[in-house]
């Protein structure tokens, strides 16, 4: 099947999706979660062909780990299904209104952005977060993931068309990609008319391919060169577990934390206590001249390793004078994801969460909170780095967009 002809199918589909009640949406949820448990032995032998062959072909672990599927994940990704089921619908929601003085009513509400197209690499979790989102809130999804996952993806959109089926909704409600060539991610992308939204989920490679090259509305996600700011006031034993958890809790994932900024009036004492906890886990640590004046077993770092995204367990690290030094270097290298400061003190909090330019700014807590799970959005459909329609991790609403109902009794201008 062509390119075109899966965006036809798309737009055709979410013109039923659409219009079909909270209810059915629901039991159609449902039964996908139940439907991916009841067939998990299928889906978890085609993802163990993918990681054998991802392994064959030279996928690094942070890679592999992003693509495994296991029961427990497969259990996390179920649960997250059913989440959704308890979440509001957003769809038909009056969001405002005003009554004008010639009497014509205005209300704005929400509805489905219609036909949305996902592309991704290997993490076949997005097949089921992305799809069911979708469908919750009124769109066809059209997704197209990495050769990567191509067996594990094929099975997973097998068991939710069939789900939609059995819940009187389109197949075609979920479509997969299976062309992963090049070409086929170039075509997608110039979709006018029949695909409403694109969203990139990947590496900044793909990402960057997607913003530049897409003739449909594109949100740009997941870049996360997200730091940690160790304010000269923090709570050293607070320090080490936030630096420990946002870097190695899991590094194959945008809101791992990738840099490490310590104040120099405490980086003689905090810098061997967090190394200690990151040698653990075989972090290999890149510093500044004053960094590695410290911890002298370290490698320098470059320009480019304060820009870079690892997902590896690998982390730079730089000592700086204090907060206005610690903000102006996020504000260079960060990628507007999700930043940290540890700290006791209420001004240097108030101050870094102001001036930061970042989607989530936090005060002593871990970046690994950047999820919309977490955030109590259900699964999430990405993160969003940009500034327009959408910031942060997006949910139900995110997909969404709004128009006008107004309403009259003869009015004219």
């Amino acid at each position: 099947m062509n390119m075109q002809e899966l965006g036809q199918r798309a737009k055709n589909a979410s013109r039923v999706i659409g219009k079909a009640d909270s209810a059915q949406k629901d039991r159609c949820l449902i039964a996908i979660a139940d439907a991916l448990w009841s067939e998990r032995a299928d889906i978890l032998a085609a993802n163990q062909e993918d990681i054998a062959a991802g392994r064959e072909n030279g996928l690094n672990e942070g890679l592999i780990d992003r693509l495994t599927l296991t029961e427990s994940r497969l259990m996390g990704i179920c649960d997250a299904v059913r989440k959704l089921v308890q979440l509001a619908d957003p769809i038909g929601v009056i969001e405002g209104g005003t009554i004008r003085p010639n009497g014509l009513r205005i209300e704005k509400v929400r509805v489905p952005m219609g036909a949305v197209g996902i592309i991704y690499e290997s993490r076949p979790n997005v097949t089921v977060d992305g799809a069911t989102l979708c469908l919750k809130s009124g769109n066809a999804a059209l997704l197209r993931g990495g050769k990567e996952a191509i067996r594990s993806n094929t099975a997973l959109v097998a068991v939710m068309r069939n789900a939609l089926e059995q819940s009187g909704l389109p197949a075609d409600c979920v479509q997969l990609v299976e062309d992963t060539s090049r070409e086929s991610a170039a075509q997608m992308m110039k979709l006018n008319g029949l695909l409403d939204l694109l969203i990139p989920r990947g590496g900044a490679g793909l990402i960057r391919s997607v913003v530049e090259n897409a003739t449909v509305p594109v949100i740009e996600t997941g870049v996360g060169n997200c730091h940690v700011y160790v304010e000269k006031t923090a709570d050293l034993d607070m320090a080490v577990r936030i630096v420990d958890n946002a870097k190695t809790n899991r590094v194959s994932v945008c809101n791992a934390a990738e840099s490490l900024l310590v104040d120099e009036a405490i980086a003689s004492v905090a810098l061997p206590k967090i190394k200690n906890a990151l040698d653990v886990h075989h972090v290999i640590l890149y510093g500044c001249p004053k960094t590695r004046s410290i911890l002298t077993d370290i490698q320098p770092a470059s320009e480019d390793d304060y820009g870079r995204e690892y997902l590896d367990y690998k982390m730079s690290v730089k000592v700086v004078s204090g907060l206005d030094e610690a903000i102006d270097h996020i504000n260079r290298f960060g990628t507007g994801h999700s930043e940290v400061i540890v700290t006791s003190s209420l001004n240097a909090a108030r101050r870094f969460q102001r001036d930061v330019d970042a989607a989530a700014v936090y005060v002593n807590a871990s970046s690994r909170f950047t999820d919309g799970g977490e955030f109590g959005f259900g699964a999430e459909i990405g993160i969003s780095t940009q500034k327009l329609h959408a910031r942060g991790p997006m949910g139900l609403e995110a997909l969404t967009s709004y128009k006008y109902q107004i309403t009259g009794d003869g009015q004219i201008r």
